[in-house]
């Protein structure tokens, strides 16, 4: 009897393909021409960047397929997915035009970097697009595996190598978790597909108390990568020891991606149970806010409260993702686009305050920027408002589509936390603030006057700020990719 295989449509997958296609160019020309491997290979990676983001585009207005799934159900053809695309790779972007600069700036610049990035991002974009658990996974191990390396790029620098590995073996006990929950959640419905394990459980033909668990295992192995409590212990020391273009990438990219797939999986595979894994959410939700927003207000190093600062921002998410359906989804969808631009532009402002190296991280180092440098104190100060939730900026209407998509499915007591955990988070928001406009500098060192990077900075801070008066730019695009079919 012959063997039926999948039809092979790869027009889905096409952005994936263009990124690793780049990635493993700019892999063979450094290792025939090593000292190209600085601003021409950073060039490369741009245009593959920007090759894939003209695909997603074109997709998004014109359907590669009429079918929901390809590669056999392995990967979700929906705007859903187009639209993390769209975003993963502006994050990508963004981190390259930061990148090339640092590593120029530190003497680090080496090929290499730039095909580990677009093969983190291959991963980023194909775990948004994946409808198969298996699939899932994979995604999740090229972008971890793609992020251990680079996180410990500066090989000068012990702490970036702490930071490395603390990432990979903590990255690695995750993966255990998941793996495990992928087990159980074949052994309830008989396959991994995402629609397959839905269908079972409407049918009730799997266990309930197996399936729980199985939600269970998965979440911690999301919770991991979204760094939400009580599994964020990597994420101040790997945001501290990595470079700060990582930083930047790793903070804004992992946690977009990680939760395209959390959200998809529990809202499409555990669907029919949503009353039994929210208690669930809820509960790491809350704890998630409150831990980063008291912890945040103790840092002394500006990298580690942006991390604490991003642990409470992935409570936020997860408020969204308790209002299980289509306005929690598409609140979901804004506030990690408004916490793309935020954290990215934050870090990039770090990075430039630096200006050689990692040697001026700390909060005192920002003690007068307003005299040094008024453009980046101006950045700064509108990155820091978003995070804090002020308006006009984009952070505060995605709190508020958060708290609204919550509070419509009556978890009021969760939004009540959410807006207490704001208001302690503002102040070291705030304090930042103070040091720049109302105290003197305490050294003669100047910030990083480059343009590039500035402009590279710049966009997000435009972008924040026009999504913030204007967020119906973008909102209704979001109802369309909110929309989950299986």
């Amino acid at each position: 009897m012959p063997i039926r295989t999948p039809e092979l449509i790869l027009a889905p997958i096409l952005p994936e393909l263009i990124l690793a296609g780049a990635a493993m160019l700019i892999l063979l020309v450094d290792a025939a021409r090593p000292s190209r491997g600085g601003r021409p290979m950073a060039v490369v990676a741009m245009l593959g960047i920007a090759a894939a983001g003209a695909v997603v585009v074109r997709q998004w207005q014109v359907p590669a397929v009429d079918e929901l799934t390809v590669l056999g159900g392995m990967v979700a053809v929906d705007r859903y997915a187009l639209f993390f695309r769209l975003v993963i790779l502006g994050c990508a972007a963004l981190g390259v035009l930061l990148a090339a600069h640092y590593l120029e700036r530190t003497g680090e610049g080496r090929g290499e970097y730039y095909a580990l990035l677009l093969f983190a991002a291959s991963g980023m974009t194909l775990l948004a697009a994946a409808a198969d658990l298996i699939v899932v996974f994979l995604a999740l191990e090229v972008l971890s595996l793609s992020l251990y390396v680079m996180a410990g790029f500066s090989w000068g620098r012990l702490a970036s190598q702490e930071a490395s590995l603390k990432y990979f073996l903590l990255g690695a006990f995750s993966s255990a978790f998941f793996l495990y929950g992928i087990a159980l959640a074949y052994g309830v419905a008989g396959t991994t597909s995402l629609g397959g394990i839905a269908d079972a459980l409407s049918g009730r033909t799997g266990s309930v108390s197996l399936a729980l668990a199985a939600a269970g295992l998965l979440t911690v192995g999301f919770a991991f990568k979204v760094a939400a409590v009580p599994f964020h212990m990597w994420t101040p020391d790997v945001y501290q020891g990595a470079p700060t273009p990582v930083t930047a990438y790793m903070s804004a990219g992992t946690k977009v991606a990680a939760f395209a797939a959390f959200i998809r999986v529990f809202n499409t595979s555990f669907q029919p149970l949503t009353w039994d894994w929210t208690p669930l959410v809820w509960g790491v939700a809350a704890v998630t806010v409150i831990v980063g927003s008291l912890i945040a207000v103790a840092q002394t190093d500006i990298k580690r409260m942006l991390a604490y600062s991003s642990i409470a921002h992935a409570g936020f998410v997860l408020i969204a993702l308790t209002a299980a359906g289509q306005d929690g989804i598409s609140a979901a969808l804004f506030y990690l686009l408004a916490y793309a631009l935020m954290v990215l532009g934050a870090f990039g402002v770090v990075m430039l305050v630096s200006a050689r190296g990692e040697g001026r991280t700390s909060l005192s180092s920002y003690a007068g920027l307003y005299r040094r440098s008024r453009l980046l104190a101006a950045l700064l100060t509108l990155f820091l408002l978003s995070l804090a939730g002020i308006p006009p900026t984009a952070g505060f209407i995605a709190k508020v589509n958060v708290f609204r998509a919550a509070v419509s499915a009556g978890h009021w007591p969760l939004v009540l936390i959410g807006v207490l955990a704001s208001v302690v988070a503002a102040f070291f928001y705030i304090r930042v603030m103070v040091l720049m406009y109302m105290q003197e500098p305490q050294d003669d060192a100047e910030p990083d006057r480059s343009p590039w990077p500035q402009v590279a900075v710049a966009v997000p801070a435009v972008l924040t700020l026009l999504f913030g008066v204007f967020p119906g730019i973008v909102l209704g695009l979001l109802d369309k990719a909110a929309i989950l079919r299986w």
